[in-house]
């Protein structure tokens, strides 16, 4: 019988949460300790697991845990080294669990945790991590025993901004930013991501800070995405790990979690009404809840104006504040426009007034969309008009920050995705 012990970060602490129980991934089952659950200070550490006395079903762990495992390559690579199935997650668990999206830490019950600390990265680690992209970071995930979420290859480093140096963090040590490389089937993705980010934020979307990373000539495989963790908060009062500052986790889960819906089902179907889903969530428990519905409607708005059909729930997220006892939408990730390359869907991940295709999709699907899931259809409406009205400008911004940085890439990817919004009726 497996036994693994789940821990929580509040405010630079470990807490103790629960134990995952289970011979393997097929009868895992999921049980908060009595401290943690009865303790009035804490909060459960998802919507969909409420505290209660009794173990959680098999779905409802799976759910929420295997959530917390990359997906696609870099899962098949990892399971592949440690020769495991790639659908066993209770023993990826068990081995990235250290460094997971938020603040959860899983630890198998007699397992040795190595001491934190801090390993520099030569700068030819750097260009390999750019060159060969997925199936590094799926090496340096191994080694570092980190978990990041997500189908892309991508690595949580340590970020030295005096001196430029990259730290994989070793043990529990706690990463600054996520970094992902360029896509091999797509091409300038990390400059697509850039440009559509820097274009949210001139839209008044909240972004984490991010920055390319250029270690070569500027070229696909010579530059990497940079994203600062906005579930880590650095501190002069936190501790120190070979002289850095250690950062405190801020506990998250993405809106597949706080539904209680697999991974694998992460794309809308047959109309189930994922969107009107997230915004009830937010009206239960944000400790804001009418400025988090305009922030997620915002950005399901911008996704559309940008042609991402990639706007699946695991691309929006929760972010608990420090004492986990209020819940806020965290910032926007992960927006690319996918429509400007070949033979990508043109369905979105979840419908909008009950229509998937973006080419279809119009501003009276969003007006029946707002009546849908609650928001006034007024002021719903003038966000629409207003970020419809001026996303050519926000592009054109973005585009010429990117452009005085070097990354002359910028200015393709902003004619091909204002090209493709041709063909996309926002009337």
């Amino acid at each position: 019988m497996r036994r693994l012990n789940v821990y929580i970060e509040i405010q630079g602490k470990q807490n103790y949460v629960g134990v995952i129980v289970g011979e393997s991934s097929e009868d895992a089952r999921f049980t908060y300790g009595k401290e943690y659950s009865t303790n009035p200070m804490c909060h459960p550490i998802s919507i969909h697991l409420p505290f209660r006395e009794e173990a959680f079903s098999i779905e409802e762990t799976r759910n929420f845990f295997e959530g917390l495992l990359p997906e696609g390559f870099t899962r098949r690579c990892v399971a592949g080294w440690v020769h495991a199935d790639e659908g066993d997650y209770l023993t990826l668990l068990a081995l990235l669990g250290k460094e997971c999206l938020g603040a959860i830490q899983i630890i198998e019950e007699g397992e040795d945790v190595p001491d934190a600390g801090y390993q520099r990265l030569k700068m030819e680690q750097v260009q390999q991590l750019a060159k060969e992209g997925a199936s590094e970071a799926a090496e340096l995930v191994t080694k570092a025993h980190l978990s990041l979420t997500g189908a892309s290859g991508k690595v949580g480093l340590y970020y030295d901004s005096d001196n430029k140096t990259w730290y994989l963090p070793i043990g529990a040590a706690p990463s600054t930013h996520i970094v992902k490389q360029s896509h091999v089937r797509l091409d300038a993705i990390v400059t697509n991501e850039q440009l559509c980010l820097q274009a949210a934020k001139n839209l008044g979307i909240e972004v984490p800070d991010s920055f390319v990373v250029n270690v070569g000539k500027g070229r696909d495989e010579d530059i990497l995405f940079a994203t600062k963790r906005y579930d880590r908060i650095l501190s002069d009062n936190t501790e120190r790990v070979d002289g850095f500052v250690v950062p405190y986790r801020l506990h998250q889960e993405d809106f597949s979690q706080a539904m209680g819906i697999a991974a694998i089902h992460k794309y809308e179907r047959n109309h189930s009404g994922y969107m009107k889903q997230m915004f009830e969530i937010l009206r239960q428990h944000s400790s804001d809840p009418i400025m988090d519905q305009l922030k997620l409607w915002d950005i399901c708005v911008f996704n559309y104006l940008i042609g991402n059909t990639d706007n699946h729930i695991k691309n929006v997220s929760l972010l608990y504040g420090a004492d986990m006892l209020s819940i806020r939408l965290a910032p926007a990730y992960d927006i690319v426009s996918t429509v400007i390359y070949n033979g990508s869907t043109t369905d979105m991940a979840f419908s909008v007034g009950r229509e998937y295709d973006i080419f279809k999709i119009n501003r009276e699907c969003f007006r029946q969309e707002a009546v849908n899931v609650g928001l006034g259809e007024r002021i719903a409406m003038q966000h629409y008009d207003r970020m419809a009205d001026r996303i050519e400008i926000a592009l054109d911004n973005a585009c010429a920050m990117l452009m005085n940085q070097g990354f002359e890439q910028a200015e393709d990817i902003k004619k091909r995705i204002l090209q493709a919004r041709r063909g996309i009726n926002y009337q």
